[in-house]
């Protein structure tokens, strides 16, 4: 199993995504990072009514989401047999960069800082795609209560443990992400835009961890 599968290292990866998006909305002008869903939903709903800037306030940290997942897609197909350095610690470098920019720019500057969260937000998601073999997502939950809760149906149908365990972990990586968000929401009520470097110091860490020998 690679270091980026760990337990541990996922679990910083949920935490930061739920921060981030606690973060976006309570600061930078109730747009979510991580929930493109929503995004779409409140983007359409504007353009509908006419509001046409503020419309453009959610399409455009889609946008940078889609540009994310291309970049982090690019950086996998260049880095993904160097032996000198793994590629997702790569994707965080970026990630820790961006982030440390979003906590500078001032309380205005909304619309920039939305997009750069969105565009980590992306490159994280494609990255970190498993934890102990199975596969969920770090930066959002939808997917993820589908998954546990098919897994928690499989169990009781067929008894069998290894769904069990799937469900386990999958609900785990959840809780995580609500603790993040629901810190992150405290946080970033209090100590406002600089709150985002929470999630550079635990992307940090979680790269030293990856890049140690056991």
């Amino acid at each position: 199993m690679q270091k980026s599968d760990t337990f541990k290292v996922n679990a910083l990866m949920s935490f930061s995504g739920g921060l981030q998006d606690a973060y976006t909305f309570n600061v930078r002008g109730k747009v979510f990072a991580n929930a493109q869903t929503g995004n779409v939903v409140l983007m359409s709903q504007n353009y509908m009514l006419g509001n046409w800037v503020k419309g453009t306030n959610y399409l455009l940290p889609i946008v940078a989401f889609v540009a994310g997942v291309f970049l982090a897609e690019v950086i996998e197909n260049k880095f993904k047999h160097t032996n000198s350095i793994h590629w997702r610690q790569v994707v965080l470098a970026i990630e820790i960069l961006l982030l440390f920019m979003v906590g500078l720019m001032p309380i205005g500057y909304d619309l920039a800082a939305n997009m750069l969260v969105s565009f980590s937000c992306a490159m994280q998601v494609h990255s970190f795609r498993e934890v102990l073999g199975k596969k969920y997502a770090s930066t959002m939950c939808i997917g993820n209560l589908k998954s546990g809760t098919e897994s928690i149906a499989r169990y009781i149908l067929k008894k069998d443990r290894a769904e069990l365990e799937k469900a386990s972990i999958i609900f785990g990586m959840i809780l995580i992400f609500a603790i993040g968000a629901g810190l992150g929401g405290v946080l970033s009520l209090r100590f406002g835009k600089e709150t985002i470097w929470l999630s550079s110091i635990l992307l940090l860490i979680a790269s030293i961890m990856m890049g140690r020998r056991d």
